[in-house]
């Protein structure tokens, strides 16, 4: 709790974390958060889906997925990059300095696609904007493309813990996933990766995933922290809301065990009151997504988020 930064955090001590009380949880995860940032920046980004459903992966929680047949979702194909890059223009215009691509693919192939892809990454550059993408697993040499196209960060999330990931997927191993990650650290990319709370994982679980997370070396450049969205159709469609304060102490014992990382919140915040976001903020949160879908869930209307800002008095719109 000295404010340095560790990789050697145990599964015990990020639990014992995160079941402390939770006003001396916030509070020192506020301190840590406060010695690495800025506590009134925050980081709007943007996330868009660029090319929408019949994904071979059988994630319980996605609505994207092949295997839900009875999800109610058009499939579409992947999107033209000067429609994206257009929307990508809008979105620098309303304030946001990070823009992320997200296709529903199993793995990055060669071909007409992804080199689509990598126009879309340099005119969001050109743009003087961040851009980030989430297309699946990728090998060495898409990363390397992608790198060399200018591309800020890729997103691979690793979901949940080891333990609970195969209630969760099953076409995918979570040694895929740490396989992708590190062809992206290879190529010098930021990582972006977090997880979900709330498919019926325990606080265990959560304290595992971190655990992952917090071995890294360096840590995640960028952490999102979803709490789910149950789709109908989908396997969990059926689960309860996740209780905002759960929400809050994830992301106050992220901060602690992650002190220099973005941590984004990101999926759930419509069931989210102004007040339980502010706590998230005050937990250590320094990013939010900003526009009314995040890829195919939803997300705060803009006047909502006006509000949201508006309470928070001066705060600074910053790059992370």
């Amino acid at each position: 709790m000295d404010h340095t930064i560790r990789h050697d955090w145990s599964v015990n001590e990020i639990e014992a974390i995160y079941r402390l009380p939770l006003l001396e949880l916030m509070g020192r995860a506020s301190a840590v958060h406060r010695a690495h940032h800025d506590p009134n920046a925050v980081q709007k980004a943007s996330l868009l889906s660029i090319k929408t459903g019949g994904c071979p992966e059988d994630c319980a929680y996605c609505p994207q997925s092949a295997h839900h047949r009875e999800v109610k979702l058009g499939k579409e194909q992947l999107i033209d990059p000067g429609i994206v890059l257009k929307m990508a223009a809008r979105a620098k215009a309303a304030g946001v300095d990070r823009f992320c691509m997200g296709a529903a693919w199993r793995r990055v192939r060669d071909g007409a696609a992804f080199d689509a892809v990598i126009e879309m990454v340099r005119g969001v550059r050109d743009l003087g904007m961040e851009a980030c993408v989430t297309l699946g697993m990728l090998e060495t040499r898409h990363a390397e493309r992608l790198a060399g196209a200018g591309l800020t960060a890729y997103n691979h999330n690793l979901d949940t813990s080891p333990e609970y990931y195969s209630q969760i997927i099953s076409t995918r191993t979570y040694q895929d996933r740490l396989d992708t990650l590190a062809a992206v650290r290879g190529a010098g990319i930021d990582l972006c990766c977090g997880g979900i709370i709330g498919m019926g994982e325990s606080i265990r679980d959560r304290a595992s995933m971190l655990h992952v997370l917090a071995g890294f070396a360096p840590h995640p450049e960028s952490v999102p922290i979803n709490a789910l969205v149950p789709v109908a159709g989908t396997p969990l469609a059926n689960r309860e809301p996740v209780d905002a304060l759960e929400l809050v102490r994830m992301i106050a014992t992220a901060r602690i065990t992650m002190p220099k990382s973005t941590l984004r919140l990101s999926a759930g915040r419509t069931d989210l009151g102004r007040e339980a976001q502010i706590m998230c903020l005050m937990a250590g949160a320094n990013s939010v997504f900003y526009g009314e879908k995040l890829l195919t869930t939803p997300n705060p209307e803009q006047d909502c988020d006006s509000a949201l800002f508006a309470a928070l008095g001066p705060v600074r719109v910053t790059t992370a």
